[in-house]
């Protein structure tokens, strides 16, 4: 019995204290990082796209968010997996729709999958990159238009900006640090 405790404190510590940011001002912080990130993104991007669009675009982004300013420290969350993540997963996603524009099902499937192994194959990733590939096989036709472009804007403008608000702002707490220094 002792020993089942024990092991599920442990459980309960990795999954609570490792996973979550519980101090009060660390959710100040995030809220903080989080809002200037996809506000400014969206105020960018919304001089060029239009509603629809910019909701799949900050989708992407908004998961991002989640990660460099409520995960920090997770690895998933560190510069090299944000830019790599989502500019990796952009261009296989810009090139699988080119080769399969109109099979929806296979080119949306096959831009995650080789999304996803990309990013292993880097050590670049970062979850994110999956949505911002299915985007550029599923966008309105005025973002598959983009073609390459996509890479550059909507996806490296889009990352640079929630990077250097992350720089930013996650360092700006004492205690809280961004890229993570483990």
């Amino acid at each position: 019995m002792k020993k089942k405790l024990k092991r599920s404190y442990r459980v309960a510590k990795y999954v609570v204290y490792k996973q979550t940011i519980i101090d009060p001002i660390d959710h100040f912080w995030t809220f903080i990082g989080a809002f200037l990130g996809i506000a400014t993104i969206g105020f960018f991007h919304s001089q060029r796209f239009d509603n629809l669009d910019n909701v799949f675009l900050i989708g992407s982004f908004g998961a991002s968010a989640v990660l460099v300013f409520g995960a920090t420290n997770s690895p998933l969350a560190q510069p090299r997996n944000l830019v790599g993540g989502h500019l990796l997963s952009a261009i296989i996603g810009v090139i699988v729709y080119k080769f399969l524009p109109d099979q929806i099902w296979i080119s949306a499937a096959l831009a995650v999958a080789l999304s996803i192994v990309a990013m292993q194959i880097t050590i670049t990733m970062h979850p994110p990159g999956g949505a911002t590939a299915l985007i550029a096989v599923i966008g309105s036709e005025k973002i598959k238009n983009l073609g390459f472009s996509y890479v550059i804007s909507p996806v490296l403008s889009g990352i640079i900006i929630l990077l250097l608000i992350a720089l930013v702002v996650n360092n700006i707490p004492k205690g809280r640090n961004y890229p993570y220094k483990g």
